[in-house]
């Protein structure tokens, strides 16, 4: 199968060479979320009161991000029920494993860290 190329040669509209990248939809509802927590998080004068809800954040986006790329191919090939439940099985295990991990490392995380984390998430969403 042939190789589709960029059709802007690898350049973005700024110039600047762009790496290679796959991203994903989310709802309008999640994007506004997402953003009233990065800027709660970033004005905030102790932006470590926050951690709940960027890990709530974190966790959600995962979550919808999964889906996109493992369930939903699964659902437009019509696997079958089987298939289709082990993959969402298989993401649920997941999401239990990584939810308390995700909530450990950010509710250690201080300020600096913090806006780390949504400075990334910023630059995910460009």
């Amino acid at each position: 199968m042939p190789r589709k190329t960029d059709p802007d040669g690898g350049k973005r509209k700024h110039g600047s060479t762009a790496l290679p990248s796959l991203r994903f939809y989310h709802s309008k509802a999640l994007r506004s979320r997402t953003l009233d927590v990065l800027e709660a998080l970033e004005s905030a004068e102790d932006p470590t009161s926050y951690r709940d809800e960027l890990a709530d954040i974190v966790l959600e986006l995962t979550e919808v991000g999964l889906s996109y790329y493992f369930v939903k191919p699964v659902e437009a090939a019509k696997v079958g029920f089987v298939p289709h439940k082990t993959t969402t099985m298989g993401i649920g295990a997941i999401l239990r494993i990584m939810g308390p991990v995700a909530r450990r490392v950010i509710g250690g995380m201080d300020a600096g860290q913090l806006l780390t984390v949504t400075k990334h998430i910023r630059h995910l969403m460009e």
